[in-house]
């Protein structure tokens, strides 16, 4: 079986959520082989990131060099190139960096790629089985991979679970000098914090939340009745924004806000990795959909096929039945 990495992106010196879960699809790969970690950055930082990985990953590699303070991903790509072993298998979280970064990184180290996997279902010879999206979600489709020369893996997030047991204790090496000097045709610039509107929805502990199901603006009303029922927040996913249903302050996902509620509904949203992408922390999901198929399912904590347009007012009725009982007060989690 070939050696098994995660390359795992943070930000501000912490590790992103999908550490763990990369962690998690690494072992469904081969549950006898312990994958290692492998980040990138420079200073203060990445140190911390390595030290808080010690926990979950037995070995973590270090490339610390000034160039990657800032992800660039032809940077990124060069770095793992040339400390990669021949042969390897990498899995990287499918967001905006992951699909920048890693189907160029295939063709140059001549390995198999597959995006978006959602499941992994073993390996036979030189064959990985996996599961993934296509046409936005629709379609799950079963893909094998050649493995026998190496692949890149994109993983969404929220697909894998974190394993649960014992923490470890890894240990840190430093492949800083196995890379040579870097340089780009591309230079970061800044970064600009997007906009905050009348609610800021990532310091929401609770956030109900409405796709494309909501069906018209004079809708998002019932969401609104539900949230103020249960002391949460309104947030929406892309196709309410495009429509101009609502704000883009309220949008969740890769090209929105990033959050980390306790409890999350989705209600209406098909479940797209754009989506999940703004979703970190693990919270407790509900997904409420009309298609039984909505890939949102695979990653919901409790499933419910129905119209939104029906359930979501029983709910606030019930949400308000239940805290007018006396001796019963509505908490915040």
């Amino acid at each position: 079986m070939p050696r098994i990495f995660a390359y795992i992106v943070h930000k501000s010196g912490a590790a992103d959520d999908s550490a763990a879960e990369l962690n998690a699809a690494a072992r469904k790969i081969d549950p006898a082989q312990a994958p290692a970690a492998i980040v990138t950055g420079w200073g203060a930082e990445l140190d911390q990131v390595c030290e808080s990985l010690r926990s979950t990953y037995g070995e973590i590699w270090k490339v610390a060099k000034e160039p990657l303070a800032y992800p660039n991903a032809e940077l990124v790509r060069a770095a793992l190139v040339a400390v990669l072993p021949p042969g390897s298998i990498l899995l990287v979280a499918h967001g905006h960096f992951g699909v920048d970064l890693s189907p160029g990184l295939a063709i140059k180290l001549d390995a198999g790629y597959v995006p978006d996997v959602v499941e992994i279902e073993g390996v036979e010879g030189r064959w990985l089985k996996a599961v993934r999206q296509e046409f936005g979600g629709l379609i799950s489709a079963r893909v094998r991979c050649d493995i026998s020369t190496g692949a890149v893996l994109n993983v969404r997030p929220g697909a894998f679970r974190p394993l649960e047991g014992p923490p470890v204790s890894g240990t840190v090496i430093d492949k800083s000098a196995e890379v040579g000097e870097l340089s780009s045709r591309r230079r970061y610039l800044e970064t600009i914090p997007a906009e905050t509107g009348d609610v800021d929805i990532t310091r929401e502990p609770v956030l109900v939340s409405i796709g494309r199901g909501i069906g018209e603006p004079d809708n998002i009303a019932i969401a609104e009745d539900l949230a103020e029922a249960m002391g949460a927040a309104v947030s929406c996913s892309r196709p309410v924004v495009d429509a101009k249903w609502m704000d883009k302050s309220r949008q969740v996902g890769s090209s929105g806000k990033t959050v980390r509620p306790k409890v999350y509904l989705a209600c209406g949203i098909s479940g797209s990795f754009q989506h999940l992408a703004g979703l970190k922390g693990n919270p407790f999901l509900v997904a409420i959909n009309k298609n039984p198929k909505a890939p949102i399912f695979r990653v919901a904590d409790i499933g419910i096929v129905d119209d939104i347009l029906e359930f979501l007012p029983a709910l606030a009725n019930r949400v308000r039945e239940e805290t007018a009982v006396p001796g019963k007060e509505r908490r915040r989690p």
